[in-house]
């Protein structure tokens, strides 16, 4: 793939995401069947997956994003579930959709199927969790969602490299595959522990937002390939840095932040959006590397294995969901009012995704001499299993959301607790400004103290305004009224900055500064409103 064609694939997929968000059918969704009809496309370039790209390459930014988004405390507190599906329910399926492949598909040696079985077992929450997010799904469902994604890949490619050596008969017995995990698991976060603390001093000395950003856009890279170096999980390691950083974020200055997330949204953005265009492409490749196998024979075998992976993932879920609190009342007591309709969304929520075909296609040919046994069928066998869950959960969770009626997230009580908390900020800042003005090194003009304390004020009424009532003729609360005008009078002075510059009353540099006043206001009334 040369690099026109990579700027054709980043561009298309880019456009089909942005228009996915003006149709009700999700990004993923409409990204994966329009790759599907274009790999067949006369003169289409050849997109085949590289593993050695996208594991090292497209796995740790995402994996990053995800991370630094999520909450160490929200993940903490939900610990239980969330090991128990990233790394118990891996291993369970791996064994199990391997050993049920086995029986259904005939002369597919078991190891080749436990491979099968390593290679699906890692859902893709990306899809997912964005669906639940749209729908307003209850913050604990979305939280298990998110933390399962960030650990299951590292379990399954630890799978992986066991069941692949078994395959290639390598020697490895469960002894081994068991240290092989474990040093995985506590090397990457090790290595994860190791690197978290000089990063975070280092970003916090950085005085310069363009240097701070660049260091943030090479952090997953040096975690990932810094525990690969030592054969360690490179997914881990990036995992642990990315929460550690996303919790202490707070201590980088303003200017970094703002520059970070915008970055980071692009570049989440981009990929995402190439990844799941990639993996339709793959389909007439996956096809025709089927080699003896038919392709009705190969569609029933598919058909199978997707039966196979959905109901494993439910045999899993609920006697894990139920089981440690018929078995412990203080679970009982942490989590109260859990019924069965969680546990059905969980369990449907288990679309597999790009990190599934990067690894079976990077299942070797030949392994120390040896032939990968029945390595197209796999390979085909993954392709179904990431297209069907995609397709048919992805497209049926919605609905299910929707006619479970499970409750929604609490605007009010979230509005309600905003403005508690910006309440208390507000008199401790009222407090901290008494104390200043009381010193004479800090004496203002009568205006200008009593600007401070206006901010203060318009920050801590803000909130409680959109409790309120809202205006009979726009449906607007007063907040958001304040909010609209605010953006008129900003638009205002924009033109009168731009004509003045136009008339050579002032210089563009001198305009794009009074421009950046009133960019960084207006993001500022943006985010209150996109809170």
């Amino acid at each position: 793939m040369d690099a026109l064609h990579l700027v054709a694939l980043v561009a298309a997929s880019t456009a089909v995401a942005g228009l996915a968000r003006r149709t009700p059918v999700p990004a993923p969704l409409l990204l994966v069947t329009v790759g599907l009809a274009a790999s067949y496309l006369p003169g289409m370039p050849d997109y085949t997956l590289d593993p050695h790209i996208v594991l090292p390459l497209i796995l740790p930014p995402l994996l990053y994003t995800a991370a630094v988004e999520s909450s160490y405390l929200d993940l903490r507190a939900n610990i239980r579930p969330v090991a128990l599906l990233s790394v118990g329910y891996v291993l369970f399926a791996t064994v199990a959709v391997g050993w049920l492949a086995y029986l259904l598909v005939p002369d597919l040696p078991l190891t080749a199927a436990l491979v099968l079985g390593a290679v699906v077992a890692p859902p893709d929450a990306v899809a997912a969790t964005a669906i639940a997010r749209r729908l307003g799904l209850p913050h604990r469902i979305t939280t298990i969602l998110q933390g399962e994604s960030l650990v299951n890949d590292a379990t399954a490619i630890t799978a992986y490299k066991v069941a692949v050596a078994a395959a290639v008969g390598a020697g490895i017995g469960w002894a081994g595959g068991l240290g092989e995990f474990a040093l995985a698991a506590i090397g990457g976060i090790g290595v994860g522990l190791v690197l978290m603390v000089p990063i975070h001093w280092l970003r916090t000395r950085l005085t310069e937002p363009l240097l701070q950003n660049t260091l943030s856009l090479l952090i997953p890279f040096i975690a990932y390939a810094a525990a690969e170096e030592v054969h360690a999980s490179g997914v881990l390691a990036v995992v642990v840095v990315g929460l550690f950083l996303g919790h202490k974020a707070w201590k980088v200055d303003f200017a970094t932040r703002l520059q970070e997330e915008a970055v980071w949204k692009m570049v989440s953005f981009v990929l995402e959006s190439a990844v799941f265009a990639l993996i339709g492409l793959q389909l007439s490749y996956v096809v025709q590397g089927l080699g003896p196998y038919g392709i009705g024979e190969s569609l029933w075998y598919a058909a199978g294995v997707f039966v196979l992976v959905v109901v494993v993932r439910f045999v899993w879920v609920f006697p894990a969901t139920f089981l440690p609190r018929w078995l412990s009342a203080g679970v009982r007591e942490r989590e109260p009012g859990v019924d069965w309709k969680a546990p059905v969304i969980v369990g449907w929520a288990g679309m597999r995704g790009v990190v599934s075909l990067a690894i079976a296609f990077s299942i070797p040919v030949v392994a120390d001499g040896v032939v990968f046994p029945a390595r197209n069928l796999v390979l085909f066998l993954t392709f179904t299993t990431v297209i069907a869950t995609l397709v048919v959960q992805g497209l049926t969770l919605p609905p299910l959301i929707r006619a479970l009626k499970l409750p929604g997230r609490d605007r009010r009580a979230e509005i309600l607790a905003e403005a508690q908390a910006q309440s208390e900020a507000s008199r401790a800042a009222e407090e901290r400004l008494d104390t200043l003005l009381a010193d004479e090194r800090n004496a203002l003009p009568g205006p200008l103290a009593a600007r401070l304390r206006t901010v203060l004020e318009r920050r801590r009424n803000g909130v409680w305004e959109r409790l309120g009532a809202v205006n009979e003729l726009t449906g607007e609360t007063a907040d958001d009224t304040y909010r609209r005008l605010a953006r008129e009078l900003i638009d205002a002075e924009r033109e009168v900055f731009v004509r003045l510059r136009d008339e050579r009353r002032i210089d563009d540099e001198m305009m794009r500064t009074l421009l950046r006043r009133l960019d960084l206001e207006e993001a500022a009334a943006h985010r209150e409103e996109e809170d």
